[in-house]
C-alpha cells in the first residue's frame, strides 16, 4: 500500500504504511490508544497521504535505514506542528 495518513478528528496524527488492508485495520484496532492519547472521544479516519506527508514518512524512513534499519520493518512515523494543526 502507499503511505496513508490517519486522522484523529480530520487532523493528522501519523502516517503509515501498511502492507494491506488486514495490517492497516490491525494498527487501527491495536493503535487506539496511541491515536486517541489526546483525544479519547476521537474519531478515527484515514486517507491518502499528500505530497509533504510521504516527504515527511520518506524522511523517516532514511532516518531508519541510516542505522541499518531495513524497509520492510519500517511502519510509520507521528505527525506533530503543522501537520497535527498546531
Amino acid at each position: 500500500m502507499l503511505p496513508t495518513t490517519i486522522l484523529i478528528d480530520d487532523r493528522p496524527r501519523c502516517v503509515v504504511r501498511p502492507t494491506d488492508n488486514k495490517d492497516l485495520n490491525r494498527f487501527l484496532r491495536n493503535g487506539k490508544s496511541f491515536l486517541l492519547a489526546q483525544t479519547p472521544e476521537g474519531k478515527v479516519t484515514h486517507r491518502p497521504a499528500s505530497e509533504l506527508e510521504v516527504s515527511y514518512w520518506r524522511q523517516a524512513l532514511a532516518l531508519h535505514k541510516a542505522w541499518g534499519g531495513e524497509e520492510e520493518s519500517f511502519f510509520g512515523v507521528p505527525l506533530t506542528g503543522e501537520f497535527a494543526g498546531g
